[in-house]
């Protein structure tokens, strides 16, 4: 099947409706301020990645100038110049957590952003971003200094569209409103932690995005690989270099009711005759409001993986409005059948006990590292 194309939000830009996570990419020795990632792949290991990504129509590409401390930036760019038509491709990329011991090597202050994104350019090795995010929200910051920033960037043609991740839903709209405000550039776009076990997102955020006509694009759609069948409640699923390194997965997927989720997901993908994991994409998709999920991997199969998934039984039904390219999924896709429609119905009502506050920290960035 080919790859699927949406707008990204209320923007014009068209996006694939699977985004290619590059914090799997940087490796290499890593000083002791940065967040470790010690199962990262290094340069040649990664290059096949994106020739897969590529072949398969993926033109939407993330990173973070944290990730690696820069070594996924390098690495992204490095590929994609080579293997892909700058005008083509849409690149992403985000600021806010620690690239320095230095306190002002960090944050969403004007000084750190306008650095940050040009260090990022110069690593990717690009004249512009597409898609520029705060990584997280800045407590230490005024908003009207940060929103104000990266108005600037906009403006000044080193950015083109701006994003935000992983805040409470009335961050988000203070961050949309204050913008509107003062006339200057919103963002397009919210990076968020969702999936079939963490579906906090559910109660404000994607709401307010939909509302507000602004592209999700989830982190962790796949849940950490949870959904791969390999883990057990006894030993925590300890099987690869990552489960072994990732504190964040052992510590978010690993409680009873989790295990409850991904045995229900292992039944449908039974009947389907897929794997969960291609289950969970397919679930995402259509989930209303998301645009792209961000999907990252440490091995080139993983991805092979849900390049010849099913998933556009439900994903590619939206209801379009624009000849080849379809409306941005805000829409719940028609049921293809009374089956498919009692399989999606069970996934939507999977543990609904399952919401997961996760308060913000007051004093601090509330970086983890897991996006």
């Amino acid at each position: 099947m080919s790859m699927q194309y949406t707008k990204l939000g209320n923007t014009g830009v068209v996006v694939s409706r699977i985004c290619l996570g590059c914090m799997s990419y940087g490796g290499g020795e890593q000083p002791s301020w940065a967040m470790r990632r010690d199962w990262a792949l290094g340069a040649d290991e990664a290059r096949e990645h994106f020739s897969v990504a590529l072949e398969a129509g993926v033109n939407f590409f993330d990173t973070a100038d944290v990730y690696s401390v820069g070594g996924s930036e390098e690495i992204t760019g490095r590929w994609l110049r080579e293997m892909a038509s700058r005008d083509d491709i849409v690149v992403a990329t985000k600021a806010c957590g620690a690239m320095g011991p230095g306190p002002n090597r960090r944050g969403l202050s004007r000084k750190h952003i306008i650095e940050a994104c040009d260090n990022s350019l110069r690593r990717l090795g690009m004249d512009y971003i597409d898609l520029y995010q705060i990584h997280r929200w800045d407590f230490t910051t005024p908003i009207e200094e940060t929103l104000e920033a990266l108005d600037s960037l906009v403006r000044s043609g080193k950015v083109r569209y701006l994003g935000a991740s992983s805040m409470a839903a009335w961050q988000f709209s203070k961050a949309l409103y204050t913008a509107k405000e003062h006339g200057w550039h919103r963002f397009a776009s919210m990076q968020n932690h969702y999936n079939l076990i963490y579906r906090e997102e559910e109660r404000e955020m994607i709401p307010l995005c939909i509302d507000q006509g602004v592209a999700v694009i989830p982190w962790s759609p796949l849940a950490r690989g949870f959904f791969a069948g390999n883990r057990r409640p006894d030993d925590g699923g300890q099987r690869t270099r990552r489960a072994q390194t990732d504190e964040f997965a052992s510590n978010s997927y690993f409680r009873d009711d989790d295990f409850a989720v991904a045995s229900a997901v292992a039944k449908v993908a039974k009947v389907r005759g897929v794997s969960p994991t291609q289950i969970a994409c397919a679930w995402i998709l259509a989930t209303p409001g998301v645009t792209s999920p961000i999907v990252g991997a440490t091995k080139t199969r993983h991805r092979r993986a849900v390049r010849s998934s099913r998933y556009q039984a439900w994903g590619r039904r939206t209801r379009g409005a624009g000849g080849a390219i379809p409306a941005a999924s805000h829409h719940r896709p028609p049921a293809a059948s009374p089956a498919q429609d009692a399989e999606i119905e069970v996934l939507l009502q999977i543990a609904p006990s399952k919401i997961r506050v996760n308060a913000p920290k007051r004093g601090g960035q509330n970086f983890v590292a897991g996006s």
